[in-house]
């Protein structure tokens, strides 16, 4: 499947368009960059929209998700901050709004495991009552929490689905401790152990989205999303409310009344995300076969316009730098910080998602404020997954997701610390430049202006 050249004009694409045409994928010993950004005009809309951005409203949505605490699908928490999200969107003009829907039932736990029904990595039984280590997210339905007795460790997911080359980096250099906590006791805040402590239960699901219509071809659209859905016994706070909290911010930005795009934009804030990339993959599997097509034929309208690029984002916030052979992590952002812009090198749109990645490089190069990006090739385990053979998916993260989230770079995942109160303003700072990073890149791709 071809993305269509209106798609991707080249007036669209800068500097992507030249590294595009050598359709090859960047290695570490041939590395590829577009070309230098020259300084944008006084009068930019880009520029001018990017400034609309502001740290502290960025924080005040992540703490406005906080009230959820840890948001684990398949909980009446889950389902009152997904209502909340909705009204949020509502009052930022983004409408419509509407949810996906879809019925999530896990797979059956291995015999010999306890007797107990596996409920992905979100349940209380997902990994073993010692600690055990969980497995990475990225396979389907709830196959990815089943573990052994007490201690054991998750099995790995199927390589089908997860992205990446091989599925995910071979780990190098110091690693730090990686797992889900299960054990509310490891909560030392009363008040968020006790919002936390519903167990989530199998059944219907949905996740809410929005659409700014284009103008010029509301027949296409760019997707933005976040996983809404955490766990850990916390705040998700970083996982995903960083994220989460991106998403609906642009989706404030580009809802604005003197704010018009050639072409439509969608917000979706992902549920399930921890149990296998669930709403994604039902969002795929109930869409795809409707994109482009006119509903009533005649009225103009698309329910489900062509898919030109889907732009993931899951935990924005916490990059100091390597574990130390101790294990201890630096306590402040590290001054080289960047932000992970990953595409899947297997994929079978991976020369369009990798213009895509370059695309928002240059987009940072330009108009981001702190933090630089750096494009890699081995996206896995994220809400892009679904979309990588449909369309041009890449995932923005505070790190590499398989050799530096997963090598236990962030002390954060999964675990009861992944609280509000937990980052700083320079890690907060790196969410708000990844939000300037893909406003930006999506204002062009869109055709963003300013009435």
């Amino acid at each position: 499947m071809k993305l269509s050249s209106v798609a991707y004009s080249a007036a669209m694409f800068v500097a992507a368009s030249v590294l595009l045409a050598s359709a090859q994928t960047p290695t570490p010993s041939q590395p590829q960059a577009p070309a230098v950004a020259q300084p944008a005009a006084v009068d930019d809309p880009v520029r001018m929209l990017v400034g609309r951005l502001d740290l502290e409203r960025y924080k005040a949505t992540i703490k406005g998700l906080t009230q959820f605490g840890d948001r684990r699908q398949g909980t009446d928490r889950n389902r009152a901050a997904t209502d909340w999200i909705e009204t949020q969107l509502k009052s930022y003009g983004c409408t419509p709004t509407e949810r996906i829907k879809y019925e999530y039932q896990p797979a059956p736990r291995a015999a010999g495991s306890g007797g107990a029904a596996a409920v992905g990595r979100g349940a209380a039984g997902a990994t073993g009552a010692a600690g055990g280590a969980a497995a990475p997210t990225g396979g389907r339905a709830g196959a990815t929490g089943a573990t052994a007795a007490a201690g054991g460790t998750a099995a790995a997911p199927a390589a089908q689905g997860r992205g990446g080359r091989g599925g995910g980096n071979p780990p190098k250099g110091n690693r730090g401790p990686t797992g889900v906590n299960n054990d509310p006791m490891k909560q030392p805040d009363l008040k968020v152990r006790e919002l936390d402590m519903q167990p989530t239960t199998p059944g219907p699901r949905e996740q809410v989205y929005c659409t700014k219509i284009g103008t010029t071809h509301p027949e296409e659209m760019y997707i933005i999303g976040a996983h809404m859905d955490g766990l850990g016994y916390a705040e998700a706070a970083n996982d995903n409310g960083s994220g989460t909290a991106l998403v609906m911010e642009l989706a404030r930005i580009f809802s604005a009344p003197n704010v018009q795009t050639d072409r439509s934009i969608r917000f979706i804030l992902w549920n399930n995300e921890e149990t296998g990339l669930n709403g994604a993959h039902a969002y795929v599997d109930q869409r795809r076969e409707r994109q482009g097509k006119e509903d009533p034929p005649g009225s103009g309208k698309y329910p489900e316009p062509k898919w030109l690029g889907m732009i993931q984002h899951d935990m924005m916030l916490f990059d100091h730098g390597m574990p130390r052979a101790d294990g201890t992590l630096s306590p402040e952002q590290r001054p080289e910080a960047d932000v992970n812009v990953e595409f899947a090198g297997t994929a079978k749109m991976a020369a369009e998602a990798q213009a895509l990645a370059w695309q928002l490089r240059a987009s940072n190069d330009r108009y981001a404020t702190d933090y630089p990006v750096t494009v890699g090739n081995r996206m896995s385990n994220t809400d892009s997954v679904p979309f990588q053979d449909y369309t041009a998916a890449v995932s923005l993260r505070e790190a590499e997701r398989g050799s530096q989230v997963g090598s236990g770079w962030d002390p954060s995942w999964h675990t009861p610390i992944d609280m509000f109160a937990t980052f700083s303003d320079k890690d907060f700072r790196l969410g708000l430049n990844a939000a300037q990073t893909t406003l930006a890149a999506v204002a062009q791709l869109a055709g963003a202006t300013i009435k």
